[in-house]
């Protein structure tokens, strides 16, 4: 599996951006451009070199942490998936591409579009000197019309950003992306139940248009949670001493909890792994887990009694993929 943590590479970029950069006047234009996200404004708030700095150290470390995970639960599904362009819509600063590049080392192409010329920038800086990513095709542009322009990939991704579009827009959106899809789309979004609705209403969109899900579904049928429930996960990180004072946190982790999934063209073969809803309850009786399974919705109870099985369910955790 491929560590959550920024890779060092992309860690030695941007402390190389931070050298004489002020981590106070960083910090308050993180804040203003969070608040801005947190209201649906998305990037607009984002106009400078600084801006642009100030939202990758606040929120790269976690984005990344999250599009990770989900790429991790999508090989350990399909292994032999091996990619070899991928599209980053809504690319921001880079950080879906850093990831898909760290996990997928068969990846030789990647094309980013975005709408905002400071995080395009960024990007561009912060790939400079990769060995991974020397090169990299950037586009600006509006999502749906630079998509349209766009060629097809193999691994498309979009990453926090299907909520920064109106309501009326993202079904058109999910259409695209599938259109520029050659094998599988992945999306992610902050693990909220505005988030989870927003992938879920793509997800049911692209299974009708002929999408398979291969994660972290194990079947194409309707989500069996009911409201107020929602599907997310969380991603624990570390937090770099800059992550912390642009955050104004204490703690040395953060945890980023996302929803998302991946679709692909072909069905998914054999019978699908179980996925853990949430964080299992240890008790010295038994183990009890909240399992999305192919039938639909269970809470597994595991008796201590049957050692091999407990023992095995002692070491399940929040999102893995379980027999």
């Amino acid at each position: 599996m491929t560590s959550p943590d920024l890779p060092a590479e992309l860690k030695a970029a941007l402390d190389g951006k931070l050298r004489g950069f002020s981590r106070s006047d960083a910090a308050g234009r993180a804040a203003a451009i969070s608040k801005n996200y947190r209201e649906g404004g998305g990037s607009t708030t984002i106009r400078s070199e600084t801006d642009a700095l100030a939202y990758a150290l606040a929120r790269m470390p976690a984005t990344y942490a999250a599009v990770t995970a989900s790429v991790n639960a999508l090989v350990e599904s399909r292994p032999d998936f091996a990619p070899k362009t991928a599209l980053d819509v809504g690319a921001g600063p880079g950080t879906a591409t850093w990831a898909a590049a760290e996990v997928f080392p068969s990846l030789r192409d990647f094309t980013l579009l975005d709408a905002n010329a400071a995080l395009r920038t960024l990007a561009l800086d912060l790939a400079h000197d990769s060995t991974r990513l020397r090169g990299i095709g950037y586009q600006l542009g509006e999502a749906r019309a630079a998509l349209a322009k766009a060629d097809a990939a193999d691994l498309v991704v979009a990453s926090y950003m299907i909520g920064e579009i109106g309501d009326a827009e993202q079904s058109a959106l999910a259409e695209l992306l599938w259109q520029k899809t050659h094998d599988t789309l992945l999306v992610v979004e902050p693990g909220t139940p505005a988030g989870y609705a927003r992938i879920i209403a793509l997800r049911a969109h692209l299974i009708g248009l002929g999408a398979h899900v291969a994660v972290p579904c194990p079947h194409d049928s309707q989500c069996p949670l009911q409201a107020p429930d929602w599907c997310h996960f969380t991603q624990r990180l570390q937090r770099s001493r800059a992550h912390k004072q642009v955050k104004g946190a204490e703690l040395p982790y953060e945890d980023e909890k996302f929803s998302y999934v991946a679709l692909t063209r072909a069905a998914m073969e054999g019978r699908r792994r179980s996925r853990v809803l949430a964080q299992p309850a240890i008790g010295k009786v038994e183990v009890t887990a909240k399992l999305c399974t192919p039938e639909g919705l269970t809470f597994a109870k595991v008796p201590r009694r049957a050692k091999a099985d407990y023992a095995t369910a002692r070491r399940w955790r929040w999102g893995d993929a379980v027999s």
